[in-house]
């Protein structure tokens, strides 16, 4: 089994209490109009979501070399969980990196909108990184997947990540590299993930 000096992960953290919108107005794919009596409705995001204490269970620690590098992304409401969940898979927390997205469409969030996603660097020994970055927070571009029909433009990737977030990586932390809750193929990593072709067997570290 590989062993990995550097892993990426994306869980998907719960938010199925109310904290998404319904698609057609805020993740995806044609928005329309609300009549005036009506309001926006509250769903689960578009994903299975996990509990803290699954994610935390997750055998992560043995697919990692002894000194490695660990990426783990988060949302706020999940800021404090994040560094348990890297110490449960053996790591050490050492700082957030923010990632903040220029507004577009609807934003939830309250009195502070939210446009801002962050990913808890964390380490594993004593592994030397390649490089020093230029800061800790990146406007990073979005993705968007194709077009809904004709005519109509690219709707944001829920919850994706940027490839300049994973171009980073490779600048900063040597591989080989893992991205676990991977969505697509990167060439020079492996990938677990139900939206990733082919890809690592977590069970296998089990």
């Amino acid at each position: 089994m590989t062993r990995y000096r550097t892993i990426v992960a994306d869980p998907p953290w719960d938010h199925s209490d109310g904290t998404g919108v319904k698609l057609d107005i805020g993740y995806g794919a044609k928005r329309r109009p609300l009549p005036a009596d009506e309001k926006p409705h509250i769903t689960a995001p578009p994903y299975t979501a996990m509990t803290v204490v699954q994610i935390a269970a997750l055998p992560a620690s043995n697919l990692a070399e002894a000194d490695a590098h660990l990426y783990l992304w988060t949302t706020n409401r999940y800021l404090r969980d994040v560094w348990n969940v890297a110490e449960a898979w053996g790591f050490r927390g050492v700082c957030i990196l923010t990632w903040c997205k220029e507004p577009r469409g609807f934003l939830g969030g309250g009195a502070f909108p939210s446009n801002t996603e962050f990913c808890l660097f964390a380490r594993r020994g004593n592994l030397p990184t390649l490089a020093r970055a230029e800061g800790r927070w990146f406007r990073w571009p979005r993705r968007f997947g194709p077009p809904v029909s004709e005519g109509e433009k690219r709707a944001t990737m829920h919850s994706a990540k940027p490839e300049a977030f994973l171009d980073l990586v490779e600048q900063v932390s040597p591989g080989p590299y893992l991205e676990m809750f991977s969505r697509r193929a990167r060439l020079g990593w492996d990938t677990w993930g139900n939206e990733a072709l082919g890809g690592t067997d977590l069970m296998d570290a089990a």
